[in-house]
């Protein structure tokens, strides 16, 4: 089994394909970009609600597009509404800002956030909240042969899938971006998917041997069937390497969930890269954060890949 086999198994049952069924809200125009609902299947019985943000003034042109991942950060009441730039905290509005440079942008809930998010009288009816049925959704996974990480991953395809259906995304240039949790899964989709083209992640990853060295607890997503066996998110980054992909990373010293060992770690697949200007780091003075500076250098990173 080479290397990308065995990545791939870990993640236990993948979903199966069914029809995506796409609909769409009413585009509202932000100026530069506009946005919208778009609503369409991931798999029988769960149809997913994302916002859609395009350039204005895109008809007859190819551009590129990308799928920006949103954050866990312990608020299972926003998920696809903080890139987009709907709600939450602009720091992390990275979906809007690609928009306003030009790029289609996808933004999805991940499953238990935002509209995927069991309604408030059902949480109370259990006695239950976002984190418990965050665990319970791992659980169930588990229980079935897959992972959480498995749903994510697959789930974030299938947004591919819908850009592709549409005739001004140039199906070469398809990127993409996510910060904490949403840079786990901008790395892993950059591995799964073929026609992701780059990526970028901001304080995401590091491997997960460290996180278990230095106890630190994360996501549910974060932990696969034998994934430390596969090689940890070091084997992941190699392969990206070896497809010839682009990828770019920032982690924070004082980021306590991403301990600097694993990121060194991490930082040793580089010789994966033919091409190393396709692979760059940035270690920065500060905690779990995505500061302006570093969303522009990451902007220029996704333009001058795709």
């Amino acid at each position: 089994m080479c290397e990308r086999e065995k990545i791939l198994s870990v993640l236990g049952k993948l979903p199966e394909k069914t029809d995506l069924e796409v609909s769409f809200s009413e585009k509202t125009d932000k100026g530069v970009y506009s946005i919208q609902t778009v609503e369409y299947n991931t798999e029988k019985n769960d149809r997913v609600k994302a916002f859609l943000l395009t350039p204005n003034n895109c008809e007859n042109k190819k551009i590129p597009a990308i799928v920006a991942a949103h954050q866990h950060a312990g608020e299972y009441h926003w998920g696809k509404s903080e890139p987009a730039g709907v709600d939450g905290t602009p720091m992390y509005y990275y979906g809007k800002e690609l928009a306003e440079r030009g790029f289609v942008v996808i933004c999805p809930d991940h499953l238990g956030f935002e509209e995927r998010l069991p309604d408030k009288s059902e949480l109370e009816k259990f006695n239950i909240n976002g984190a418990l049925n965050e665990r319970e959704l791992f659980c169930r996974a588990v229980m079935n042969g897959s992972t959480l990480q498995s749903k994510y991953v697959y789930d974030l395809s299938v947004a591919v899938d819908v850009l592709c259906t549409f005739e001004y995304v140039d199906t070469e240039r398809i990127g993409t971006i996510g910060h904490s949790l949403g840079g786990q899964e901008a790395m892993w989709l950059t591995f799964f998917d073929n026609r992701i083209k780059a990526g970028v992640s901001s304080c995401g990853f590091c491997t997960v041997q460290s996180v278990f060295d230095n106890h630190v607890p994360h996501n549910f997503a974060m932990f696969t069937i034998g994934g430390l066996e596969a090689g940890d998110n070091t084997a992941i980054m190699r392969e990206i390497g070896r497809a010839g992909k682009a990828f770019m990373f920032t982690n924070g010293t004082k980021d306590r969930i991403f301990p600097m060992e694993g990121v060194r770690e991490i930082l040793k697949t580089i010789d994966a890269f033919e091409d190393k200007t396709k692979f760059k780091s940035i270690i920065f003075e500060d905690g779990h954060s995505f500061p302006f500076e570093l969303r522009q250098e990451t902007y220029e990173f996704l333009e001058k890949n795709l």
